[in-house]
């Protein structure tokens, strides 16, 4: 696109220097101008343009010549006052007026030019060596246009005085106190003015304890609730310290790089995402709060044209949001520096983990040019905190704060959650009774676990009638923005997904997340219904259960009780056997026995004793002679423990004859007989 604006203003010039010639100051061509001079066709090439535009043109842009542009920009007659021209003055722009927006798609920004081929103000500094271009948090003129495009969506929910009420932690040396406001804490008007237009009233609980943090440069490990406004709790602080601080040693190493920025962009901020989908809502914030700035945001993943995602990038970048694959790529084909990276963002780092990029992570932190951790400034973000993302923060923070909102892998209060019994071939027609009772303006999210299954079950609702499309990793990415684009319009309400858009996607109107297959750790339960009741909304989470969900039944249970949800009465009773069933294996030799006693007290009590003994006599005394030996050695010294333990074989493999399951099975009188 540069390149189209360069010839343009080739033209341009060539243009200012025919009307001028054709001026009543230069009538007779060959004359000396008391303004201005007159430049032959074949030498205008010979005279480069100083400023923007580093190639041959027509040589007006030079100091001596300015005046002659700046006398046609103030001409009085009605040639001066052409449609075309109008308005221009000295610092105006004419129809390219609306290049003082943020970057030519709205991010970045050139800013106003005086004189032309010469920028007096605003602008990329990639672009200029204006002094007043070390200002970086003076905003740029706005852009109406943008504007409406960045901030036209909703973004606030509608239920913060319950959300304010979700217990903070933050544990670490020297904590920065919590803010109230946006307004406690220094952002600087550029951020200000973008949170206005946003319409971000408040603080959510993890803003209010991770801006300060950030703010004062302190590395920060957060574990929040889905949907809590991680993204602008990062975002905000480290675009208000780019603007503060400027552009620094980034700005001269790119400059070194060529001055059109053509090779190795050095940016001064990374975020890391699992997903292309995140990937791209990161951006997209990040669009929104670098609005009227000198910060140009890229994004780069894979699955798209890096042709594209490279020309891009050569047009500057200052943040760059990448997927770790994709950023390896590029790294490796020299167009990405990381020497100058100043903060470094892994958002929803355990799914990151999950998905297998570790590698990819510690190749890009570890072992590439980033400064090493004490030098630059690290946040992890995630919604659980299992031992790898422990050992991660222990490797790439230094001196963190631990900043946990809610109970880490909590799920929202304000999710009202359903658990059914569903049988697998009863799962269709439960689904379509739930979307019958759905409004139809209503956006519903329909997990499944397979890739096929997902096609399946999209084909099944278009035949039964229903507008509804399906994202999964097997999908072009084309196609899965247009199925995200469609759901997002509501032109398509219902979208059936796998575990690829579970995390992240912020859509903010999903009213009902419908778990069709349940996934098979509760992790991955808590990322799936948090795509709704997102930022202080309410929303409705349904799962359909049957006994192939029995793995998660314990876990699924506490976290019903402790989001104070209703709990099935069949599932806290399957939750009690689950558990208690479980207990008698796997455990250590010492558990192991304990339980042992508990089941073989369960399973002969008196009221039994007097129908297995008669019956099995050799079992019932097998079982009384093994409980007599466990009582023995739960008291000896541990090293009795191991002849326990081979007692209990014994009794473990008599659990076919022993369980109720044989007594109430016909066994009882054949024996007697």
């Amino acid at each position: 696109m540069s390149h189209v604006a360069v010839e343009n203003a080739l033209g341009l010039d060539q243009q200012f220097a025919g009307l001028d010639l054709n001026s009543s100051d230069n009538q007779s061509g060959g004359s000396t101008a008391s303004k201005g001079r007159y430049i032959p066709p074949h030498l205008r090439n010979r005279e480069a343009t100083k400023g923007f535009y580093d190639k041959d043109s027509s040589g007006w842009s030079s100091s001596k010549d300015k005046d002659a542009y700046s006398s046609f920009g103030s001409r009085s007659d009605s040639r001066g006052k052409s449609s075309f021209f109008s308005d221009r003055g000295s610092g105006s722009r004419g129809r390219f007026d609306d290049r003082g927006r943020s970057d030519y798609d709205g991010i970045g920004s050139r800013g106003d030019r005086s004189g032309f081929g010469k920028f007096e103000r605003g602008g990329n500094s990639r672009w200029c060596d204006k002094s007043d271009e070390d200002d970086w948090s003076k905003p740029l003129p706005p852009s109406e246009r943008l504007e409406q495009e960045l901030f036209s969506g909703g973004n606030t929910g509608i239920n913060f005085e319950k959300y304010d009420d979700i217990p903070v932690e933050a544990t670490g040396n020297n904590c920065p106190p919590h803010i109230e406001s946006f307004s406690d804490v220094e952002m600087g008007e550029i951020i200000m003015g973008n949170i206005e237009l946003t319409r971000y009233t408040r603080p959510t609980p993890v803003q209010k304890h991770a801006i300060p943090i950030i703010k004062e440069k302190r590395d920060l490990m957060a574990c929040a609730q889905t949907g809590s406004g991680k993204t602008a709790a990062f975002l905000l602080p480290i675009l208000s310290q780019i603007y503060s601080d400027g552009p620094g040693e980034a700005l001269r190493a790119m400059k070194e790089n060529g001055r059109y920025g053509r090779r190795k962009q050095y940016p001064i901020s990374l975020v890391l995402a699992p997903t292309r989908e995140l990937a791209v809502q990161i951006y997209e914030e990040a669009r929104k709060f670098s609005y009227r700035s000198r910060v140009r945001p890229c994004v780069v993943y894979g699955g798209a044209d890096i042709g594209q995602q490279i020309r891009d990038l050569e047009r500057g970048c200052h943040l760059l949001v990448a997927t770790p694959g994709r950023l390896v790529d590029m790294m490796e084909r020299g167009k990405i520096g990381l020497d100058f990276c100043k903060y470094l963002v892994l958002d929803e780092a355990d799914r990151m983990l999950d998905m297998g990029f570790e590698p990819q992570i510690r190749r890009i932190v570890e072992q590439d040019t980033m400064p090493p951790k004490g030098v630059r400034h690290t946040m992890m973000f995630s919604a659980t905190f299992p031992k790898e993302i422990q050992m991660l923060a222990r490797d790439f923070l230094d001196e963190y704060i631990f900043l946990a909102v809610g109970r880490v892998g909590s799920t929202s209060e304000n999710i009202t959650q359903k658990v059914v019994w569903v049988e697998e071939s009863d799962k269709r027609s439960f689904l379509l009774d739930l979307l019958n009772a759905t409004g139809k303006d209503s956006l519903t999210l329909v997990f499944v676990e397979t890739k096929k299954g997902a096609d399946s079950l999209e084909d099944f609702l278009y035949h039964e009638g229903y507008a509804c499309t399906s994202i999964h990793g097997d999908r072009s990415q084309r196609d899965r923005e247009e199925a995200l684009h469609q759901f997002r319009s509501g032109k398509s309400p219902i979208l059936v997904a796998t575990a690829v858009a579970a995390r992240g996607l912020d859509i903010s109107n999903v009213k009902h997340v419908i778990n069709f297959d349940l996934p098979s750790d509760i992790e991955e339960y808590v990322h799936r219904i948090g795509r709704t009741g997102r930022v202080g909304n309410l929303g409705l989470a349904t799962s359909f259960f049957n006994e192939r969900n029995i793995n998660i039944t314990k876990d699924l249970l506490d976290l019903l009780v402790e989001a104070k949800q209703e709990v099935p009465s069949w599932l806290e009773n399957m939750a009690y056997e689950h558990h208690y069933k479980g207990s008698s294996r796997g455990r250590s030799k010492s558990t192991f026995v304990v339980a042992v006693v508990g089941l073989v007290e369960d399973l002969v009590p008196e009221t039994i004793d007097k129908a297995v003994v008669p019956a099995v006599p050799a079992s019932a005394v097998a079982v009384q002679a093994a409980a007599a030996v466990v009582e023995v050695a739960t008291a000896a010294a541990e090293g009795l423990v191991e002849v326990a333990m081979e007692a209990f074989t014994t009794v473990m493999d008599m659990e076919e004859i022993i369980t109720p399951r044989g007594l109430t099975g016909g066994v009882t009188e054949p024996a007697l007989q």
